[in-house]
């Protein structure tokens, strides 16, 4: 008997160049950037000396002060003068993070145009319903509500 095409599932495998989401946050944020990111969300607002000590001093101070001015330029975190010394929190949330990246990845997969997006969408679907067949009722019900959203837009 042979096997339908339409049903059977492609190989799993990783093309060169292609990373996962979890691949995209890491190459955003570097491990030190992940893991001070991590402390501000826990600490509130936060000095570079706090994290230094949060760390229990195993990273340099200037090494801290270098890796929070870049999450500060990337707009993660926010930061006040506080006398000489800067205070830090974050502008985004952990699951604002999150978001943003599988924003990223699915615009990146989708690209500008229309064109070959079907099999795309329908991979979606598949992996969807492969994990948890109620995260499928869950993707119905959220078209549906963005289908009523635009509706009323109009």
């Amino acid at each position: 008997m042979l096997n339908n095409p339409k049903t059977m599932k492609p190989p799993r495998f990783l093309l060169r160049g292609f990373r996962r989401p979890s691949d995209v946050a890491s190459a955003g944020l570097g491990p030190l950037e992940r893991q001070t990111l991590e402390e501000v969300w826990r600490r509130g607002e936060t000095s570079v000396r706090d994290i230094f000590v949060s760390f229990d001093k195993r990273i340099a101070y200037t090494t801290l002060m270098t890796t929070l001015d870049r999450l500060y330029k990337k707009r993660l975190l926010g930061r006040r003068k506080d006398g000489r010394a800067f205070l830090y929190s974050a502008m985004v949330t952990n699951e604002e993070l999150e978001q943003s990246i599988a924003e990223d990845v699915i615009n990146g997969l989708l690209g500008q145009n229309s064109e070959g997006v079907e099999p795309i969408l329908a991979c979606i679907v598949d992996a969807i319903s492969d994990n948890d067949r109620e995260l499928l009722n869950e993707l119905d019900r959220l078209i549906k509500q963005k289908r009523r959203d635009l509706a009323e837009g109009d």
